[in-house]
């Protein structure tokens, strides 16, 4: 059984016991998030799928921690007109790990 959920302006597909890095939620580590914005529910050769979200479905996680990823480098640079602006960015994340699929 697995599920395509949205968050963070993002869709994953996750099945039971996956662990994966979303957006940042505004979650203490350890506490349980309930994800609603559920888009398609397949179970064997069971296909729901939502306008966009199926109604009555979430998706449950236990937040495992919270985070920064990499760093990216942004360079900005126009030749022969003495610019150039380098500027540095570092994402925050909370890694989830999915407990559970309610089909609703």
């Amino acid at each position: 059984m697995y599920a395509v959920i949205q968050t963070g302006g993002k869709q994953y597909r996750v099945s039971e016991g996956d662990t994966l890095k979303v957006e940042k939620l505004v979650v203490e580590p350890g506490s349980d998030v309930a994800l609603d914005k559920v888009l398609l529910v397949a179970d064997g050769d069971t296909i729901k799928v939502g306008t966009p979200y199926i109604d009555g479905c979430t998706v449950t996680a236990t937040v495992k921690a919270h985070g920064r990823g990499d760093k990216v480098h942004i360079i900005k640079f126009r030749r022969r007109k003495h610019h150039l602006k380098r500027q540095g960015h570092r994402q925050w994340f909370t890694e989830i790990q999915i407990t559970g699929i309610s089909a609703g």
